[in-house]
């Protein structure tokens, strides 16, 4: 039996950083092990449901959002085309703005806490620095695919003043391979390895909860996250839904009812739906590409249609497009009559739900939490 391990964990203060590391934290938790995860405010409710001690640190992403505005004459990333969003954000956002303003918070609370073990997020760069600082172990968790080496070099220059200011130089890829990496990315979708170090394959979503129950009219759930949805958007998609033989669920996230107008009389929307709930009888998915919904999906072997609205979501739609279990739109292609055409393709062509259910049982063999924390807690 492996002794109890002190753990610090640290990521980017947003749902879609810490939803993929949550299972890990709740494993750890139940193991008898000693968790802290420090990040900004608006984690502190999810990181304490799951037991684990919160340490605030930094001023989260408004704040910084803010910090680049200032640096600009006009919108952050304006006009950029979507294969070089992550190559603008990440150096500028993420590695100089946010770990800069988090280390002295993390790093605090990594001295109080002296833990055996950081994880980080893949863009908390300030983990492989505390974990430097603290000379102890570290583990990249991984929220969707590897990111890709270029923009992980921009990251390392922008991150080296940090890295100088505390006295050391920072290491290739920014740090994030000196130690284990947990890749949550099934292998059929993203087959890069980690350039060094430990390659610790983690269940991406929880296994289905019960059979699956037939619907008729097939039904359809929508989202667009919690933080990228945008009423044109959500107008749009229930406009080209209205009319087909569906039943529709659809989340808002931070919008409000009165932003949407009237609803479809085939919808029904909400603030937000448990997911695990609702997947096993849903014929197709429609959303913003984020990892959770996607992954969410793919457990359950259900078809998707990717609207990609920012950040990762067009590196994980070119994912599941290449993967045959589901279609994409990109924004300037979204309109009713394309969203209407596109979900009637995923109803009609059963070869969107054999490439999902091949991609799901993918997911099912990989390993769960509890076998993964019994990996990271070994010396």
């Amino acid at each position: 039996m492996l002794g109890s391990v002190k753990v610090l964990v640290t990521c980017v203060p947003q749902t879609g950083h810490f939803s993929p590391m949550a299972p890990l934290v709740g494993a750890l938790v139940r193991g008898g092990h000693q968790v802290a995860v420090a990040t900004a405010e608006a984690m502190r409710e999810p990181v304490s449901r799951l037991g684990a001690t919160f340490e605030p640190a930094g001023h989260g992403m408004e704040e910084w959002f803010g910090q680049l505005a200032a640096r600009t004459r006009g919108a952050p990333g304006n006009g950029l085309p979507p294969e070089r969003i992550n190559h603008y954000f990440v150096p500028r956002l993420f590695a100089e703005i946010a770990a800069a303003d988090m280390l002295d918070d993390v790093l605090a609370a990594g001295r109080r806490w002296m833990p055996d073990l950081v994880v980080f997020d893949t863009q908390a760069y300030v983990g492989p620095l505390v974990a430097a600082l603290l000379d102890c172990r570290q583990a990249h968790h991984t929220i969707g695919a590897l990111p890709a080496a270029d923009v992980t070099q921009l990251a390392t220059d922008a991150l080296s003043p940090l890295w100088r200011s505390v006295g050391h130089d920072v290491p290739p890829h920014a740090g994030l391979y000196r130690g284990a990496t947990l890749t949550i990315c099934p292998p059929s979708l993203d087959p890069a390895l980690p350039p060094t170090g430990r390659r610790l394959p983690l269940r991406p979503a929880p296994r289905p909860r019960r059979v699956p129950r037939a619907q008729e009219p097939p039904l359809v759930y929508f989202s667009l996250g919690t933080m990228w949805a945008n009423p044109d958007v959500v107008r749009t998609v229930l406009a080209g839904l209205e009319d087909l033989p569906v039943r529709v669920v659809a989340t808002l996230g931070s919008l409000e009812l009165a932003e949407i107008g009237s609803v479809p009389a085939n919808a029904e929307v909400h603030g937000f739906v448990p997911q695990q709930d609702l997947l096993p009888d849903v014929s197709v998915v429609v959303h913003h590409a984020g990892s959770g919904t996607m992954f969410g999906a793919l457990a359950h072997g259900v078809p998707q249609l990717a609207l990609p609205q920012a950040a990762d979501n067009f590196v994980n739609a070119e994912l599941l497009a290449r993967s045959g279990a589901g279609l994409v739109l990109t924004p300037s292609e979204v309109s009713a009559i394309a969203v209407a055409d596109a979900v009637g393709r995923l109803l009609e062509d059963p070869s969107f739900v054999v490439a999902a259910r091949t991609v799901g049982q993918e997911i099912d063999s990989m390993p769960e939490a509890e076998a993964v924390v019994a990996s990271l807690a070994e010396a």
